[in-house]
């Protein structure tokens, strides 16, 4: 799943963290000493951020209110859970524990009682859930990750119960919530690679006795974009901000279908995008893109002088994306709220 879930939790596998699975499975038998001795020296450290909770739980969800017509939402989630008292750290003591099992059914219960929408709207009903029935829980952290399938059409129709994957992008969302206070909800999308043949330049940049590379009238341009952004309220159509976004970055890339749009850099497109994005949802507060390049070097024919390669290659590439560049920046309304 996401890298963007480490934020909650940087121990997603315990395997990986076990000194000995053999000495795990061994009954394990507590010397009085060493625990006296280990609780005495509690005052030499600080627990840090600690949480435990259930991750990658897979769930399907077929809406069926329209029969014949069925809607699907397949999620990929992860619950994370801090407790007020830390005593199942430092004590071993599990009597406050909701068990990762219980995380997990909990998915699937609210489901089925609930219904599915949007990702953001499900991950805040998880939160709710979690700290109105458990009131020893101090904080909730939610990741969702939607699987992209799309209906499949037929003759220009839609297929009333038939769908495709189809992975052009992934949508993902990250709520977290303290006891009292308000949702944090952060929406977002991965994958989402594009390019274009022309209309990209880059020029007049620093030119020094380290670099090689010339000025670039036109280039082939492509990327893979990530972004991430803030919500400032709890009151959005999370699905239709989600489509806005996906179209501010697409229409920043390439423009009209018959014109395009001019990329003078990564930089710049980058900012244009965030800054629409802005206009365009008043609910967002921040938002932040990353952007590296995937290179498509044109190759040089020139040495083979007995094939009679004549003119200049605009149609063979080289594909190169190690190494790569890497654009990124996170573009914050001044007022550090939006406007609802």
């Amino acid at each position: 799943m996401s890298p963007h879930k480490e934020p909650f939790s940087h121990l997603q596998d315990d395997e990986m963290y076990s000194f000995s699975r053999s000495l795990r499975n061994q009954e394990y038998t507590r010397d009085k000493r060493i625990y006296f001795s280990e609780n005495e020296k509690r005052d030499e450290y600080e627990l840090g951020t600690c949480a435990y909770g259930k991750n990658n739980v897979k769930l399907l969800y077929v809406n069926r209110n329209n029969e014949p017509y069925h809607d699907i939402r397949e999620y990929e989630i992860d619950t994370h859970l801090r407790l007020y008292d830390r005593k199942e750290f430092f004590e071993g003591d599990n009597r406050d524990i909701v068990s990762t099992d219980s995380q997990k059914n909990t998915v699937y219960l609210l489901a089925k009682k609930h219904g599915v929408q949007s990702p953001e709207t499900f991950a805040l009903l998880l939160c709710s859930h979690f700290l109105y029935t458990y009131k020893h829980v101090a904080q909730v952290n939610i990741n969702v990750e939607e699987y992209p399938w799309s209906r499949y059409h037929t003759n220009n129709r839609p297929h009333n119960h038939a769908f495709v994957m189809n992975p052009t992008v992934t949508r993902f969302c990250q709520v977290s919530q303290v006891r009292n206070g308000p949702p944090q909800i952060r929406g977002g999308l991965k994958g989402l690679r594009v390019l274009k043949t022309t209309q990209s330049s880059f020029v007049n940049f620093v030119q020094d006795e380290y670099g090689t590379l010339q000025d670039t009238h036109d280039r082939i341009f492509s990327t893979v974009v990530m972004a991430a952004w803030d919500y400032s309220t709890a009151e959005v159509d999370f699905d239709g901000a989600w489509h806005m976004v996906k179209e501010c970055i697409l229409q920043n890339f390439a423009g009209p279908p018959d014109t395009g749009i001019h990329s003078f850099s990564v930089q710049n497109t980058l900012y244009l995008t965030e800054k629409c994005i802005l206009d365009k949802v008043k609910q967002i507060s921040s938002i932040e893109m990353q952007m590296p390049n995937k290179h498509y070097i044109d190759l040089d024919f020139s040495s083979f002088t007995k094939l009679r390669i004549e003119g200049q290659n605009k149609e063979v590439y080289l594909p190169l994306d190690k190494p790569s560049g890497i654009i990124y920046g996170r573009l914050n309304r001044k007022d550090s709220s939006a406007k609802l």
